[in-house]
């Protein structure tokens, strides 16, 4: 009765007030509006608070502004809130609770921003324990944010912190970042102020803002996004610096291959010349039909371990006239058929069926795997002349881990650019030794082949002489000042079941390699990850480039580089013109037959030292993928160990078989060997060279035992770390993704791809 006493006095107050002509805001007390701070944010104090406190944001794939400046295209007015949030088209404000007593902002109680959807993709949901989490409208690319952040829109991982991230990045890898709350931080002098987010990457360099543009830098300071176009000099710079980069990639693979294939000086200049070429068309063709992303096609060490396996088996070992031509035509054949199969693959959708089973924990152990397999190549070859190849790996790991923070006239060369500095600084060491007569024998000529010397005392020194000395080769006395390869230029290709089952499993294994490689770099220079059917038309267009290397016959087929990851971190360039216009660049040193002589009349101990590096740069790049996964988890740790062990264990165990004379081969090829001899007799000699073959390749074996226990043993995805991949409503609700990896109109015009490669 008391209750309802009171009741009935209230409603007849407020109808004696509206009587009266009062309203119910008479009623309630007087309270001042808030009126926010007059002076400004100082970005040199908010850099200095990022120093003293040592923050670091992990917001994965989000850049925390927007580049071009025009953030009301996102649907955020930072004075209104989300447009269209109310009828009328107006919104409201994030609310920011006062302390009447203390005059600042209250602990914190979560985000109080209630949006329904962003750009009809997004949503926000509250899951009762102060964490927001962002829907992208189906369930898929969920992430929650701890430490009271407010994610609006779509998105993966995890991040810590208090700061609401609204919206989608555009297509230059930035997005938009405003701040729900204020978060206290006491100055030097006791008085509490508020700081806005500051990214510091994990070298410790602050994000730059670039005030002429009115810009922040994405997290890892990209100079150059997607779409950019800062003028021909500056593409020109930056495209001639990617190369340059990867350079140990490009050129080092014929190096290895055509003297062990029996070919001359002459022959090598001439396969590399052609690898320039087809790396150059493969890498523009890649840019306007593939995914897309700035990603630099070539020989990739994939397809390295299957070459030494098919030219060490036992009917070539023996071959003496024009061996390097019979082995060249059998490897184009294995590489054609097997290139077949993977644009068959990627262009029928397949892959997109295929892309559900692969995840981190199988990418990591098998791109590990492959540079973990020449470890009985590397150093055994460098060793041959340690005075030149151990300054040669120290120098690397000097530029790259101790000199990589020195900047020269604003820029970082010693970073960018470790490799070829490295090699052009020792192969100078290694002219001066050889013209100062230290590797000069009496009696001894470096031009003579080490198995026609009859004197014993030279017989030792012909393989110093020939993996030291820089005129032991004889490329730039033969090549040709202008030759341009042609497809055939070794032969008809020779097709074989053996090696074409090689190759199309080895084909696997590289789409593997690159699909890794797209979600990461997507990642890297802040976009959206592709779709399943952008990575099918990415896979497809890679197996149709790896069909040109087969008919030019470059000796491997062409994938992307894993090491474009690297080169991308450190050149903080994502520019698609500057790769294209180095990739024209490619093309046109390819007709010049000098420029593959002089790489060429590279040392064989200068290119095993650097491949050395470039190798355990593949494992360590590898193993980085693993950060998308729960690394903690017992059953991914497991999963890892035991694929790299068995990927090195069991192909140990076919390599045991040895050829009955091993003084056919050098000790570096023996494992390579097993084919012809392994413990498989099937009763086809087809079947078993196929099956040693594979079972003795350590990145064959990985990826099979990480294929199987990722995809059987129990875990949820976010233990496994499941790639998400974007959806095609997302791709095409937002313009600037659209333009990102959409094809050309012009191309569109032209030609008619499935719905299921397209966006």
């Amino acid at each position: 009765m008391r209750k309802k006493s009171e009741k009935e006095k209230v409603e007849s107050e407020l109808e004696e007030r509206e009587r009266s002509g009062g309203t119910l805001g008479s009623m309630l007390p007087r309270i001042d509006p808030f009126v926010p701070r007059a002076d400004h944010h100082n970005p040199r104090e908010l850099r200095s608070w990022a120093k003293r406190t040592g923050f670091v944001s992990n917001f994965s794939s989000e850049a925390p502004s927007e580049r071009n400046g025009s953030s009301t295209s996102s649907g955020l007015d930072l004075e209104k809130g989300f447009r269209g949030h109310r009828g009328g088209g107006s919104g409201s404000s994030p609310k920011i609770e006062i302390d009447p007593i203390l005059g600042r902002t209250r602990p914190n109680r979560g985000a109080e921003i209630e949006a329904a959807s962003l750009n009809g993709n997004g949503g926000v949901r509250d899951n009762g324990f102060g964490r927001r989490v962002a829907d992208n409208g189906n369930g898929k690319g969920n992430e929650s944010v701890d430490g009271g952040v407010s994610r609006i829109g779509n998105g993966n991982g995890n991040g810590n912190g208090g700061v609401s991230r609204i919206g989608n990045e555009n297509g230059n890898g930035v997005g938009m970042a405003v701040v729900d709350r204020e978060v206290e931080a006491k100055k030097e002098d006791g008085k509490a102020q508020d700081d806005l987010e500051v990214n510091v990457n994990a070298e410790g360099d602050e994000q730059e803002h670039v005030h002429g543009g009115g810009d922040w830098r994405g997290p890892f300071g990209i100079k150059c996004g997607l779409r950019e176009n800062p003028g021909f000099v500056p593409l020109m710079c930056y495209g001639l610096q990617h190369y340059l980069s990867l350079a140990g990639s490009l050129i080092f693979i014929p190096l290895i291959i055509v003297p062990s294939m029996g070919g001359t000086d002459k022959d090598t200049a001439t396969v590399i010349s052609t690898m320039l070429l087809v790396s150059g068309v493969a890498t523009i063709l890649h840019s306007y039909f593939g995914t897309r992303l700035p990603l630099i096609q070539g020989s990739s060490f994939v397809y390295l371990a299957p070459a030494l396996v098919i030219m060490n088996s036992q009917e070539y070992r023996n071959l003496t006239d024009h061996k390097f031509r019979h082995i060249m035509r059998e490897l184009q054949g294995a590489i054609i058929v097997g290139s077949i199969f993977q644009f068959l693959l990627g262009f029928s959708g397949l892959m997109c069926l295929f892309l559900r089973l692969i995840n981190p924990i199988v990418v990591a152990p098998t791109v590990a795997a492959v540079g973990l397999a020449f470890f009985s190549y590397g150093f055994p070859q460098a060793g041959s002349c340690v005075e030149i190849s151990l300054p040669l790996i120290l120098l690397v790991l000097i530029f790259t881990l101790y000199l990589r923070g020195l900047s020269i006239f604003g820029n970082r060369l010693f970073r960018v650019y470790a490799v070829p500095l490295s090699v052009v600084i020792i192969w100078t060491y290694a002219f001066f030794l050889t013209a100062s007569g230290a590797y000069d024998y009496k009696g001894c000529s470096p031009d003579i082949p080490s198995s026609n010397i009859l004197n014993d005392g030279c017989r030792k020194h012909a393989y110093t002489m020939q993996h030291c000395r820089t005129d032991a080769s004889n490329a730039w006395r033969t090549a040709a000042w202008v030759r341009i390869p042609y497809p055939l230029q070794w032969g008809m290709p020779i097709f074989h079941m053996r090696t074409s089952i090689i190759m199309i499993v080895v084909s696997l294994v590289a789409s593997v390699d690159s699909i890794g490689t797209y979600h990461t770099t997507s990642v890297l220079i802040n976009l959206k990850p592709p779709t399943p059917g952008i990575v099918s038309r990415g896979i497809a267009m890679e197996g149709f480039c790896s069909i040109l290397a087969g008919l030019w016959g470059s000796g491997t087929g062409s994938t992307t580089l894993t090491e474009n990851l690297h080169t991308i971190e450190v050149t903080k360039v994502a520019s698609r013109r500057a790769v294209e216009l180095g990739a024209v660049f490619l093309i046109v040193f390819s007709f010049i037959g000098k420029v593959g002589a002089i790489l060429a009349s590279i040392p064989l101990a200068l290119a095993a030292a650097i491949l050395c590096f470039i190798w355990a740069l593949i494992v360590a790049l590898g193993l980085s993928t693993l950060q998308y996964s729960q690394t903690a988890s017992l059953r991914n740790i497991m999963i890892v160990g035991v694929s790299l062990f068995l990927g090195l264990s069991v192909p140990a165990y076919f390599q045991q078989y040895q050829p009955e004379s091993s003084l056919i081969l050098p000790s570096y090829f023996i494992p390579y060997a097993a084919a012809s001899n392994g413990p498989v007799h099937s009763g086809n000699k087809q079947i078993d060279f196929a099956i040693n073959a594979l079972l003795s390749m350590n990145m064959v074996v990985t990826l099979l035992v990480a294929f199987v226990l990722d995809n059987t043993a129990p875990g949820s995805r976010q233990e496994r770390g499941v790639y998400i991949w974007s959806r095609v409503e997302d791709i095409r609700d937002d313009p600037s993704l659209l333009a990102d990896y959409s094809l050309p109109r012009k191309i569109c015009r032209c030609i008619c791809l499935p719905k299921c490669l397209g966006v």
